[in-house]
């Protein structure tokens, strides 16, 4: 006779008592040893599911399963569903169903999971329109902006600190009987002080050996035009003592130089024909110094000028002075003054050659001034040969740089004087044993070689 099968009821409870040793049984291994507990997410892992999943796929390998969606809650697993990869699965005790969630891994690293596998990143292209960046963008250079004008503040307030403005400096200093002046004031005052029949003769000296200071700036110097302070120190040069003659040409010859409008106030005021007669009269030589250094600021690169000091015979003046025994140093620096006056005019004509301007107005003024002819006339071509008998190698120098100039107007002058030619001989000799010490030192093109070749290319032309 057949067993007969147990009720229904009896079933059940039979099935769930075995389940519940099962699950009795498991608890127990996983206190032991942790590795086996259902219920760690971070020991079970992936290996465990993949397990799991292949278990699966064997047992159900001909069928179609149905893929379970995990939340972050835990859901109930049906019999016949496949679990995703890395999914999180416990195993209830209370109602013996399979539960399933996603794992508590941060976001940073399933999104490197998913760019692993290929997979696409759910980005949501939506949350921000054209118009958030550009206010961003707007803020974001406000930002900068602010900082920047922060930085600027700062910057300024650190140099208020260190330095202070000159309203507060005039304030203390006027607090303390200091008065900060300016280049003007001080000359005004100056020239004040100079121009004052109050003042000592020191007075008046120490006020023009300040001004020479500040008029060697030509910005300085045409100031001094504004307030008259120049026509001041022209009628300085009328004075009866002889400093204040020195020092007043020592001021005029530092404004004159390289300042044309000065330079033509000058010639209008006067001073060429104070200067001249200064010259020409019995004077201190320190004063006629200072007179020479005037007249040669006065005439250089100025034609007009140079016109006036032929006509009111200025090249009789300085023969006069030349010839005045004591005077030599003041012979050197005339003989200069005519070498720069001839090669100016010459350079004049070469640039005009050159640019091929045939009527250019400084040419035209240059035109007008007969140096040459008079400089012929009046004797110079002998007075300047007489001159290299000097016994200083920079005056020989310029004297023989001055006969090279003239060559070609004293050329039959030069020929005719036997005692040029006897010093030039004597010359000739005397750098060459200089010039041979020279190379015999190294040095290949020294300064008594120059020389030597200067009185060598003369004795050849007058040959």
């Amino acid at each position: 006779m057949p067993p007969r099968g147990l009720p229904p009821c009896r079933m059940a409870l039979l099935g769930m008592l075995l389940g519940l040793l099962a699950s009795c049984f498991t608890f127990c291994l996983s206190h032991q040893n942790p590795q086996f507990a259902l219920t760690s997410p971070e020991k079970s892992g992936i290996k465990e599911a993949e397990r799991k999943e292949t278990t699966a796929e064997e047992e159900l390998d001909s069928e179609v399963l149905e893929v379970f969606h995990p939340t972050h809650e835990w859901q109930a697993l049906q019999p016949g569903q496949a679990v995703p990869v890395g999914s999180h699965v416990r195993l209830n005790l209370q109602t013996g169903a399979r539960e399933v969630k996603l794992q508590e891994e941060d976001k940073s690293r399933s999104n490197l999971k998913a760019l692993k596998k290929g997979k696409r990143l759910d980005i949501n292209t939506n949350t921000y329109t054209s118009q958030d960046l550009k206010s961003a963008l707007a803020k974001f250079k406000e930002g900068a902006e602010v900082e920047s004008s922060k930085e600027d503040k700062a910057r300024q307030a650190k140099v208020k600190r260190l330095f202070r403005p000159i309203e507060e400096l005039k304030k203390d200093f006027e607090e303390l009987n200091v008065v900060i002046e300016t280049d003007m004031q001080i000359m005004v005052r100056l020239i004040n002080k100079f121009n004052s029949s109050s003042s000592s003769l020191e007075e008046k000296i120490a006020a023009l050996f300040d001004l020479e200071y500040y008029v060697h700036q030509m910005d300085n110097a045409q100031d001094l035009l504004s307030f008259g302070g120049l026509q001041v120190v022209i009628n300085g040069l009328n004075s009866t003592e002889p400093l204040v003659k020195e020092y007043a040409a020592f001021v005029l010859g530092a404004a004159f130089s390289s300042n044309p409008k000065v330079q033509v106030e000058a010639i209008e005021g006067g001073a060429l024909q104070k200067l001249l007669v200064i010259l020409a009269t019995d004077q201190p030589l320190p004063a006629k110094k200072k007179v020479l250094f005037a007249l040669c600021s006065l005439l250089r690169h100025f034609p007009y000028a140079q016109q006036q000091f032929l006509k009111l015979g200025g090249l009789q003046v300085l023969r006069s002075l030349v010839q005045v025994k004591g005077t030599e140093v003041l012979a050197v620096r005339v003989v200069t003054l005519l070498y720069d006056l001839v090669t100016e005019k010459m350079f004049a004509e070469e640039e005009a050659e050159l640019t091929q301007e045939t009527s250019p107005e400084k040419l035209q003024q240059y035109r007008q001034v007969h140096l040459l002819p008079g400089l012929r006339e009046q004797g110079w071509c002998e007075i300047t040969a007489h001159l290299l008998a000097l016994p200083e190698h920079d005056s020989r120098e310029k004297v023989l740089q001055t006969l090279n100039a003239l060559l070609a107007t004293c050329r039959d002058r030069y020929r005719q004087d036997p005692q040029l030619s006897s010093t030039l001989a004597n010359l000739q000799a005397e750098y060459q044993a200089l010039a041979t010490l020279e190379l015999q030192d190294g040095e290949d093109e020294g300064y008594f070689r120059e020389l030597l070749g200067s009185i060598n290319s003369l004795l050849k032309e007058l040959r």
